[in-house]
């Protein structure tokens, strides 16, 4: 099977995120940003001293990373796009000035709707920066389920043809990234179909899951599992897991758990840092006040004053064990299972990140059965083809239980 390519620089690299505008020309019915508007959008002024209080610190603890991920979103980030291309200009120019670390290994990140993708602006600032670029376009599937949910705001009119006919520019352009495919109650009975859709357009990178938030209704997990699995038949059967891959279906999943030795957090939470317009900082975007349904926004210092390290600690403490209640620390398929820390904090009876939102249980457990089914499906099916030594070497971690 095609392994799912790695994020660049996984686990050394610094993500630093602008949240350009809050503005985005669609109102997708699942978009955890509770809060768009189009009012605030980043000013120049605000951006700079952002940068610069970053670079200044080169050896703080806080940004003494090897590589730095440089990420962009909205809303929609490229209706920002003359802003943008003066902030990645600035920052080329002041790590070469500075002879900072990160000259040699920086990365500008973007997930957009696709929709102005074409525009002339924006494929020049991609010809401008594209050794350095990493743009993720967002296509949920076949047209019914991608206007299902990503309507055009005031209207209902899905975006399917105004982001599909830009596929084939940005695969051409950046043909190992991957698409981002979100997944509510709603469309359950449509992800079979979507995925292989999306591979036929040429996307061999499905990276796919399950909406944090408590959406859920009875049954929805058995539908989950039934269309998974016809996935996997999908798939195996036609040979199509050679150039492809999907995130519902990974070797590492499934299995129980040791809090001494697979504690960690599931997302870089704190590690992160994140930006608004009116310059405050925040340990990831999801504890802005856009995205946050029923709390507060988490502010941990702003341009002018800092990080306030006391206001950041928590963050830094977070593990599996200390926010999981013993149901999940003990469970017999807990690995794989994801959590959102800004929908945890959000979701929580009191002001905390260290309560854990339980809503994808049974998602979870659902996509487990699937994913034996499929790993032990293709394990016989390369063992009939004498493939099983190879297959053995190449995923040491998937012991099938065969019949």
């Amino acid at each position: 099977m095609k392994d799912l390519i790695q994020p660049w620089k996984e686990g050394s690299a610094k993500n630093i995120t602008f949240i350009v505008t809050k503005d985005c020309q669609l109102a997708c019915k699942y978009c955890y940003l509770v809060g768009k508007n189009e009012k605030e959008r980043m000013p120049w002024s605000v951006a700079k001293a952002a940068i610069d209080y970053v670079l200044d610190r080169e050896k703080d603890p806080n940004f003494a990373y090897e590589s730095v991920i440089w990420d962009f979103i909205g809303g929609e980030p490229f209706l920002e796009i003359d802003l943008i291309d003066k902030i990645c200009d600035y920052i080329k120019t002041e790590l070469f000035r500075r002879n900072h670390h990160w000259f040699s290994s920086f990365r500008f990140s973007f997930s957009t709707n696709g929709i102005n993708y074409h525009s002339e602006k924006v494929q020049k600032f991609i010809e401008k920066n594209h050794s350095h670029l990493s743009v993720g376009i967002t296509i949920d599937g076949t047209r019914r389920k991608h206007d299902l949910n990503r309507v055009y705001k005031n209207s209902e009119k899905g975006s399917y043809d105004d982001v599909v006919k830009n596929i084939p520019l940005w695969q051409s352009q950046f043909p190992s990234d991957g698409t981002k495919v979100t997944i509510s109650s709603a469309d359950i009975p449509y992800i079979c179909e979507s995925v292989l859709h999306l591979y036929d357009l040429g996307i061999h990178q499905v990276n796919i899951n399950c909406v944090f938030e408590d959406v859920w209704k009875e049954g929805d997990d058995k539908l989950f599992d039934e269309q998974l699995m016809t996935l996997a038949d999908k798939i195996i059967d036609g040979g199509k897991y050679v150039d492809n891959a999907c995130s519902f279906f990974s070797e590492n999943l499934g299995k129980p758990m040791d809090c001494k030795l697979q504690n960690g957090n599931w997302c870089g939470s704190g590690k992160m840092l994140s930006i608004d317009a009116a310059g405050n900082f925040y340990p990831c975007t999801r504890f802005a006040q856009y995205s946050l349904r029923d709390k507060e926004a988490w502010i941990i210092g702003n341009i002018h004053d800092g990080i306030d390290n006391n206001k950041l600690r928590p963050f830094l403490t977070l593990d599996r064990c200390t926010q999981s209640t013993p149901e999940c620390i003990d469970c017999e398929v807990a690995e794989g299972c994801a959590w959102c820390q800004g929908e945890n904090y959000d979701a929580a009876k009191t002001h905390t990140v260290f309560q854990r939102a339980t809503a994808i249980c049974k998602m979870h457990k659902a996509r487990v059965r699937a994913n034996n089914y499929y790993w032990n499906k293709l394990y016989r099916k390369l063992e009939l083809e004498g493939k099983r030594e190879e297959f053995e070497k190449n995923h040491p971690n998937v012991k099938p239980d065969i019949c």
